[in-house]
C-alpha cells in the first residue's frame, strides 16, 4: 500500500500534477492510446480473430506509447506550457480535431457535390485535404478552448496560417 502511494506522488510529480482532477488527462490519454493500438491492430489483423487483435493490441499499446513519451520529451523544450500534464492535454486536442475534420469535411463535401464518381480521383483528394485543412483550423482553435489550452492553439493558428501565406490577415 506504502509503495503504491509512493509511486503515485512519484508519478504526480513528474507529470506536476496538483490536483487529483488532473489525472483525469493521463487516464484518458491511456484509454485513447489503448483504443488506437486495438483499431490500428485490429485493421491489420481483423481476419484472424479478436484474441490476436487483442495480444497485437498490448504490443502496439507500448510501441505507441514509447513513441508518444519521446515526441513529449522533444516538444516538451519547443512548447510553452505551465505544466507537464497539459502536453496530454494538448495531445488529445490535436487528436479529437483531426478525428473530427474528418467527420465534419465528409458530408459538406458530399454537400458540395463533389465524389469520386464524378470526379479525377487526384482532384477529388486534392478537394478533400484542402476542405479538411480548412475545418481543421477552426476545429483545432475550438477544441483548444474546450480544453482550456484557447491561449497555446490561438499562437499555434496563428503561426500555421502565417505559414500558409495569411500573415497580412493576422498583423
Amino acid at each position: 500500500m506504502q509503495h503504491d502511494i509512493r509511486a503515485m506522488e512519484k508519478f504526480k510529480k513528474h507529470w506536476e500534477i496538483q490536483h487529483n482532477w488532473q489525472l483525469l488527462f493521463p487516464f484518458f490519454g491511456l484509454v485513447i492510446l489503448g483504443y488506437s493500438a486495438f483499431k490500428i491492430s485490429n485493421a491489420f489483423l481483423e481476419n484472424y480473430g479478436l484474441t490476436l487483435s487483442l495480444v497485437a493490441s498490448i504490443f502496439v499499446f507500448f510501441l505507441l506509447l514509447k513513441l508518444t513519451l519521446f515526441i513529449f520529451k522533444k516538444l516538451e523544450k519547443k512548447w510553452i506550457l505551465d505544466y507537464k500534464w497539459e502536453m496530454i492535454r494538448v495531445f488529445m486536442v490535436f487528436a479529437f480535431t483531426g478525428t473530427s475534420s474528418l467527420f465534419v469535411g465528409r458530408p459538406i463535401i458530399k454537400l458540395i457535390g463533389i465524389t469520386k464518381e464524378n470526379l479525377n480521383p487526384i482532384l477529388y483528394w486534392f478537394l478533400f485535404i484542402i476542405i479538411g485543412l480548412i475545418f481543421y483550423q477552426i476545429l483545432l482553435v475550438m477544441f483548444g478552448w474546450l480544453f482550456g489550452q484557447f491561449k497555446f492553439f490561438w499562437e499555434f493558428e496563428k503561426k500555421m496560417l502565417r505559414r500558409f501565406g495569411f500573415k497580412r490577415f493576422l498583423d
